[in-house]
């Protein structure tokens, strides 16, 4: 006799549920109401004749039915999704978001280098300082503090920040030590402080330009127009530094606390979208050595 299974989305929603332990936000994950998962779960409770989940308002956690369940059924999903990718006549394309200087300074030379990747598979990115649902993306970019329930977020490397100004401006402004930032304008960041301090120049006000940059990129784009000098990574604006189009006329680089971040759910990517997280770490450990050895 062949047992009857539940159905796969009830299956679907119960391990999302048990890896946010909160069904809301598993809800934002599957694209759905919080309702609709609540109603599956139910479903799925009764077609198996045994509680899953405590319930506690939102929060929830497993019982110890809902615990055996979702230990096997997380790889179970994740076999389903790679026989499924691997019987496409055409790859399924990786949705990759990312933080719009991290794209530009060092996402794009990355794809371009995965591309020629022998394994490589279409990638659709989506360049953007909001923070997606992750529903919406297979891999995620992002910066900040560890703070995604229900995924796994690995560090790439710290996010950095030393002056950086057009060379006429440095030359005119005669910029030899840290406290002669006095009489350079300087781009909003809420760093200057914390750079100051490491420099050794804690007493000194910075006169500020009135406009506030929601990016390095643009920040940046304010230094190279000759604006004034702004806090920028010296790992990912390498390139302008060696083409002379900005200089670093000071050594300290302040480095964290926060930090570039690779968020994801390995337990049910698929095998395109591993070789991709993995091609990206790698990437990414080369950063951590270069910024070690300016240590």
């Amino acid at each position: 006799m062949v047992t009857r299974l539940p159905p796969l989305d009830s299956l679907r929603y119960f391990e999302a549920c048990a890896r946010h332990a909160h069904m809301t936000r598993a809800a934002d994950e599957l694209g759905v109401t919080p309702a609709a998962v609540s109603l599956r779960v139910r479903q799925l409770e009764r077609d198996l004749g045994a509680a899953l989940f405590h319930r506690r308002g939102p929060r929830i956690t497993l019982t110890d039915a809902g615990q055996a369940l979702a230990g096997r059924l997380g790889v179970a999903l994740a076999i389903i999704h790679d026989a499924v990718a691997a019987s496409r006549s055409t790859p399924e394309p990786i949705r990759l978001t990312a933080t719009p200087t991290l794209a530009s300074r060092w996402l794009l030379p990355l794809l371009d280098a995965y591309g020629r990747e022998e394994r490589a598979v279409p990638v659709t990115l989506d360049v953007s300082v909001e923070v997606r649902g992750a529903a919406d993306f297979d891999l995620a970019l992002r910066s900040g503090t560890v703070d995604w329930p229900g995924l796994t977020a690995e560090p790439l490397f710290a996010v950095e920040g030393t002056p950086m100004l057009a060379p006429a401006l440095a030359t005119r402004l005669a910029l030899r030590e840290p406290a002669d930032l006095a009489r350079c304008p300087v781009v909003p960041d809420d760093r200057w402080g914390d750079w100051l301090r490491l420099a050794g120049a804690p007493e000194i006000r910075l006169p500020a330009l009135s406009t506030t940059f929601p990016t390095q990129d643009m920040a940046a784009g304010a230094a190279l127009a000759g604006a004034g000098a702004a806090l920028l990574s010296p790992s990912l604006f390498a390139p302008l530094l060696a083409q002379g189009l900005l200089v670093q006329p000071f050594g300290p680089v302040l480095r964290g606390p926060d930090a570039y971040f690779l968020v994801w759910r390995p337990e049910t990517a698929s095998p395109a979208i591993r070789h991709l997280a993995g091609f990206i770490l790698t990437m990414a450990r080369k950063v951590g050595e270069g910024i070690s050895s300016q240590r």
